[in-house]
């Protein structure tokens, strides 16, 4: 077995008997996204690729207490705070060279495993969401939150939340909900589950497993698994109904006037996330349904770089959604605008403006 980390260690890459594995190893941070984590799984990821004797690639997250309950909880956002205040060229490099991972693993040749157990947001998703074979276990808690900060469902989220079924992205995407592990399942965001118990020795298994191939890998993951799925948690017909309709006001009036649970506790949440970006989001989402994977990613490559620069520095949407929630943590966020209803037309078009033409994008060698 041979194995590489980083200086910290926040990433372990080792290769057992013939799988690549990938270790996640910064627990205290929630297994945060660093810049030197986002290099280190490309790096190893791009050896892999090419290397003959390995077979599939794994990826876990290890917990503060255990070598599994965590996957992953994003970017790191107190980084994008502090960069973003001091005009740290690192944040762009950050995200571009994020996003060109997140391409790397969807579009990965061979098996790419995720064991999804604990947290995963955010950065997590979009460094499993284009898996070959997606694990949940009965710790799960996945989501896309980032309209509490003041951002939007970025790492390919425009594309594998559009991909849900009707305007289930949509109402994801907005409200930030957490799925537990077998309603990922329904949401057609995991393909499998497996008690969270059983991991440590599905993992130590890799390496004594004499795999005859990458597909061999795969079934042999699957096979441990259940692919039985909870009932989804809302009501399918309002859901479509109201996050089907053309704009924000239209869908806070429906929901206001709809008389359930499920309606009244969405419609509060909405009301907590951030004007700008929700109105943002419902255009994202629309637009990455007609878009492939890699125009996906430059638009949210795009969008990112407004989220920064429209308004810079401690004007930024997302400095302040940063700062209420991690930073000073008083949880009152001063958005601007203040209310859906003040949102214009300009104000959200403008993020879809590229800052660069198409031969001087940072993505655009994504395939």
């Amino acid at each position: 077995m041979s194995s590489t980390t980083t200086p910290e260690s926040h990433v372990i890459a080792e290769v057992r008997g013939r799988v690549g594995c990938l270790t996640l190893n910064r627990p205290k941070a929630l297994n945060a996204l660093s810049l030197e984590m986002v290099r280190s799984l490309t790096q190893a990821l791009q050896a892999w690729r090419d290397d003959d004797t390995v077979l599939a690639v794994v990826v876990r997250g290890v917990g503060k207490e255990a070598p599994f309950g965590t996957f992953c909880a994003g970017g790191d956002i107190r980084f994008f705070h502090k960069a973003a205040l001091a005009g740290d060229a690192a944040l762009e490099a950050f995200f571009t060279e994020e996003y060109a991972l997140n391409h790397l693993v969807h579009t990965y040749p061979k098996p790419y495993i995720a064991l999804m157990d604990g947290i995963v947001m955010g950065g997590g998703m979009g460094i499993s969401q284009g898996a070959s074979l997606r694990i949940v276990t009965e710790r799960s808690k996945m989501a896309m939150p980032e309209t509490a900060i003041g951002l939007f469902p970025d790492v390919g989220g425009g594309y594998f939340l559009s991909r849900c079924a009707g305007r289930l992205g949509e109402y994801l995407a907005l409200t930030g909900r957490m799925l537990q592990g077998r309603e990922a399942i329904s949401a057609g965001l995991a393909d499998g589950f497996i008690d969270s118990g059983r991991l440590p020795g599905l993992w130590a298994s890799l390496e004594r497993t004499p795999f005859e191939n990458g597909a061999s890998v795969e079934r042999w993951c699957a096979s441990h698994l259940s692919t039985t799925a909870a009932p989804a948690p809302w009501n399918a017909t309002e859901l479509e109904r109201i996050f089907g309709l053309p704009g924000m006001p239209q869908i806070m009036a429906a929901l206001d006037t709809t008389d359930s649970d499920w309606a009244r506790d969405t419609a509060t949440k909405l009301r907590q996330r951030s004007p700008l970006m929700l109105h943002v989001v419902l255009e994202q989402i629309r637009r990455a349904r007609g878009m492939g994977l890699a125009d996906d990613l430059r638009m949210e490559r795009d969008m990112v770089y407004r989220c920064f620069h429209l308004r810079p520095g401690a004007a930024s949407e997302t400095v302040e959604g940063i700062r209420a929630l991690a930073v000073d943590k008083d949880h009152a966020p001063k958005w601007s605008p203040a209310r859906i209803e003040d949102v214009s037309a300009a104000e959200v078009a403008a993020f879809f403006d590229s800052p660069w033409s198409a031969d001087a994008h940072p993505l655009k060698h994504l395939g």
